[in-house]
């Protein structure tokens, strides 16, 4: 349940199912549950990336693209490894002595997370260690001294044992007592054992002042973080190793990479193969979504085309080829789609790919806008092919999509008043207010044709 307030004197409030919530946690939510397409959304068909992204929809590549990225990630963290260490300078001397001794410094700390947490609790029993012994000590005391719970209840287990030779029945409660002195008893011990644990003799205590400061220090300068601190000593480490053999470790980096490269480019050559076999499926059946959008004998056409060398997506680009007429030659849609095709291509791709997609909601803001008579028809029922499956709502100002719609809302700005309102009404109910509405988009609400070509798209 989503809720946003936008008081005119207050700040904004945003809530997810009764708790506060960031804009930038209903921002996450939406990009899960809601897919946008406003009337800008085909001029982003014309970028590669967004090319790939819906070829690697209808190819289900998440598993090679997957491991295409961990090997890719792989090569390039060695590279950048095999960078640093080559513009990395040699240490004078007293610069080395100095990182042996940071490193000497994290060495002697045990750095897990359970060391640590015993390292503080030490030391805070070290700093506090004569209250907490007085504590114990007068909690012993009140359980098992002269005048102690437990010293007294043996008394009390005297009463209850004779009660029991005279009332049989009372003999659990008489156990129940038994076992309560037992338990006080064993509580007295354990706190004269934890006393214990706080006393430090002078060596033990100068040890653990000495770890603590070298924690402190350590978290100073490498961050607050057990895991931070420990990167930091392997880093120390690595650059001391690197010192006596930095020739070497270039080398033998190399040699890492050249094995990562060949994974990463393995992998690449997997992640080509299933993209090939998808453009040509996805190719096919793009033409003949677009061929019910207008085309009859439009040509559409997707290739890959190979890198130089591997990038963040593979080995390959893509290019989407489309010719909208009969003897002309396919060529990218940046160079021949106007934005009215361009439009009713990206519809046609939506609706192949709305099957594959997990978002419920759909949202098509005014993308039938360069487009009208039968071909609006055309688009108003893809739409309502992937309502199907989908929850969507459009904004348009057809009436040929208007009608096909299983509910309408009309929404009306008034400037009457002093202040501009907006009303939102649905109208889905009142079959002559529908009617009504979509004679007005037609031109005019009170024309006899115009009423009657409404009630036509309403009972197609």
């Amino acid at each position: 349940m989503l809720k946003r307030s936008l008081p005119r004197e207050k700040a904004p409030r945003i809530s997810v199912n009764g708790g506060l919530a960031t804009l930038a946690a209903l921002q996450r939510l939406g990009e899960a549950w809601i897919d946008f397409h406003g009337p800008s959304e085909p001029r982003r068909l014309l970028k590669e990336s967004c090319q790939l992204e819906l070829l690697d929809l209808f190819g289900r590549t998440q598993k090679e693209l997957a491991a295409y990225h961990a090997a890719y990630r792989a090569w390039r963290e060695l590279v950048a490894e095999h960078d640093r260490l080559t513009h990395e300078t040699r240490l004078a001397p007293d610069q080395l002595a100095y990182v042996e001794a940071q490193l000497a410094k994290l060495d002697a700390l045990d750095l897990t997370e359970d060391a640590i947490a015993a390292l503080e609790r030490d030391f805070s029993r070290l700093n506090r260690a004569q209250e907490l012994t007085q504590l114990c000590a007068a909690l012993e005391n009140g359980l098992s001294g002269d005048d102690g719970v437990a010293t007294r209840i043996g008394g009390l287990l005297r009463e209850a044992h004779q009660l029991e030779q005279l009332d049989p029945a009372s003999r659990p409660l008489t156990e129940r007592l038994h076992a309560a002195s037992i338990e006080l008893n064993d509580l007295a011990e354990e706190l004269r054992a934890l006393g214990g644990q706080f006393t430090f003799d002078p060596e033990q205590a100068e040890q653990l002042s000495q770890n603590m400061s070298s924690w402190l220090d350590a978290k100073r300068r490498h961050g607050g973080t057990v895991e931070s601190v420990a990167a930091a000593r392997e880093e120390l480490r690595r650059r001391i190793e690197v010192q006596g053999d930095l020739e070497g470790a270039l080398a033998r980096l190399e040699g890492r990479i050249a094995k990562a490269r060949a994974s990463a480019a393995s992998a690449a050559r997997d992640l080509r193969a299933v993209r090939e076999k998808a453009a040509k499926a996805l190719a096919k059946v793009g033409a003949q979504s677009i061929a019910h959008l207008g085309f009859k004998k439009a040509e559409f056409q997707i290739r890959l085309v190979p890198l130089d060398d591997l990038g963040p997506q593979g080995d390959t680009g893509v290019e989407f080829l489309f010719s909208p007429n009969v003897g002309e030659a396919p060529l990218p849609l940046s160079r021949i789609a106007s934005s009215g095709e361009l439009a009713r291509v990206m519809l046609a791709l939506k609706t192949i790919l709305a099957d594959l997609d997990d978002v419920p909601v759909l949202v098509f803001d005014e993308v039938d806008a360069n487009v009208g008579g039968e071909i609006g028809r055309v688009v108003g029922e893809q739409m309502a092919g992937i309502a199907k499956g989908h929850q969507v709502l459009c904004i348009t100002h057809l009436p040929q999509v208007a009608g096909l719609g299983d509910n309408h809302l009309l929404v009306e700005k008034d400037q009457s008043g002093e202040r501009a309102v907006v009303r939102i009404a649905p109208i889905h109910a009142k079959r002559e207010a529908r009617v009504s509405e979509l004679a007005r988009m037609l031109g005019d609400r009170h024309a006899k044709s115009a009423r009657q070509h409404a009630e036509e798209l309403l009972k197609a």
